[in-house]
């Protein structure tokens, strides 16, 4: 099946298609931030301006997992098949860049005149200063990504990397983002296997792999954990050894969300409360040494961090 069936499928959940296999979505966040005031715990937590955030991904539709917890559509969905871990023709990374910023700002057109989003700030908001490569897809299968997170800097934007960690060799030669995110679904293998359903042999491997680069990283590093209700919220020492020998910056510890694609796979009670998430995070935090350092209810989410509050990325 073309790449065109699952992108028809996406576009009317509100991704942009750029080229042959990016797409940018407008986050629930920055619509928030226009219309209300309200922002996302990334601004709280690391002081980005939620407004002027770009949501990407080079690789939507691709990805060597499955992950139970995923928004995204897999092939075997809806009745679509397609070569869901094998990257098309690529399109240049600068193209990308452009596409991108192009896609966002007509997405934004629509918040131009209305009266609960002052001027000045939706003026902001189409001159984006950050840009979250994560949205769907694992960003590391497009192979010129260390060229995109170039032409994003050109730009002067900030780079949020997120990384499901099965391409350790592409995070050795990478050009450092302003800060790394990979994620830890589990804290075995044979969770892991439940969990993200990988498509190739070794997956687990390729992610201790990833997670034992990080203390090469000059940027701030992140250890992602989506909690999943009565799926992977067990075992906090095996959780607790991959953290400490990791040696992130930082571990955030996130509910899993009931929405889109997933919704066909987990029911609603597969989200954690935020107090079990705060419960969960201070278990990890007793037993690592770090510190829980900020939470956001509305999101579910928890802030571990081992060197204090963190600074404000500009």
């Amino acid at each position: 099946m073309p790449v065109s069936e699952p992108f028809r499928i996406m576009m009317p959940q509100g991704y942009h298609i750029v080229g042959r296999h990016s797409a940018v979505k407008t986050c629930l966040w920055v619509k928030n931030s226009l219309t209300k005031g309200k922002v996302c715990y990334k601004e709280k937590f690391y002081g980005i301006k939620s407004h002027r955030c770009l949501q990407m991904s080079p690789a939507v539709a691709y990805c060597v997992n499955r992950c139970l917890y995923c928004w995204r559509l897999m092939p075997g969905e809806r009745g679509l098949n397609w070569e869901g871990e094998r990257m098309p023709e690529e399109d240049d990374p600068r193209e990308i860049a452009e596409g991108a910023l192009k896609a966002h700002r007509r997405a934004l057109n629509g918040f131009k005149g209305n009266p609960l989003v002052p001027r000045e700030r939706w003026e902001e908001a189409i001159r984006p200063r950050h840009v979250a490569i994560s949205l769907s897809g694992e960003p590391t299968n497009y192979s010129r990504l260390d060229g995109l997170i170039e032409e994003f800097g050109r730009r002067g934007m900030t780079t949020f990397l997120v990384t499901n960690g099965t391409n350790p060799g592409v995070l050795k030669r990478i050009r450092e983002p302003t800060q790394l995110y990979v994620s830890l679904s589990a804290p075995t293998e044979e969770a892991y296997r439940r969990v993200c359903r990988p498509t190739a042999e070794g997956n687990w491997v390729r992610v201790m792999e990833s997670l034992s680069l990080l203390g090469g990283f000059s940027c701030p590093t992140v250890i992602r954990i989506t909690a999943v209700k009565d799926l992977n919220m067990f075992d906090h020492d095996a959780y607790s050894r991959i953290i400490s020998k990791s040696n992130p910056t930082y571990v955030e510890v996130k509910a899993y969300m009931h929405v889109g694609f997933s919704t066909g796979r987990l029911g609603f009670e597969s989200m954690p409360s935020h107090r079990e998430i705060l419960g969960f995070a201070r278990e990890l935090a007793e037993r690592t040494g770090y510190e829980l350092v900020d939470d956001v209810p509305i999101s579910r989410v928890a802030l571990l961090s081992r060197i204090g509050k963190p600074k404000n990325i500009t």
